[in-house]
């Protein structure tokens, strides 16, 4: 299974959800979750954002059970050799990790990609799939937005 995650921080609790679908074109999920985390997150600090979103991320995969591929809401890789959220996953659970960002971090390697009618890009990072690989699943994702409908989801779930 194909997960979504996204984690939303709270005053007092942190939100993470998952969506779950089979196929890269599937426009519903088959299954979704969402982990409610008692406390509020580690403060952020810059070049560790890893460190304070992947206990989250962990922990709401273990719950949600085996995932062939996960997607994270930022970058795999914010420059050759330099891991970011998602290599970091990717080392946790050794499953391939997409990382799609909707902003550009200087310095990355990141596959740009446009949906929609939107000119504005999403840059996508991966590890354990092939980066073009994984730009072309995530272009051809469902929806014709800008965002895909089930990455979309994701981030809506861990909001509401």
């Amino acid at each position: 299974m194909i997960v979504c995650l996204d984690v939303d921080y709270r005053e007092a609790s942190v939100v993470t959800a998952c969506v779950g679908f089979t196929t890269w074109t599937d426009p519903v999920a088959v299954r979704e979750q969402v982990v409610r985390t008692d406390g509020a997150a580690a403060a952020y600090m810059p070049g560790r954002f890893f460190e304070r979103e992947l206990p989250y991320l962990r922990a709401a995969l273990a719950a949600f059970g085996e995932a062939e591929l996960a997607i994270v809401d930022g970058y795999v890789w914010l420059a050759p050799g330099e891991p970011g959220l998602g290599a970091h996953l990717h080392t946790a659970i050794g499953a391939p990790v997409v990382g799609v960002a909707k902003t550009h971090y200087a310095g990355s390697a990141a596959v740009a990609i446009t949906r929609g009618e939107s000119a504005t890009p999403l840059f996508v990072t991966a590890a354990g799939i092939d980066p073009d690989v994984a730009a072309a699943h995530v272009k051809a994702m469902h929806g014709p937005f800008r965002i895909p409908t089930l990455i979309k989801r994701a981030d809506t779930l861990a909001r509401g």
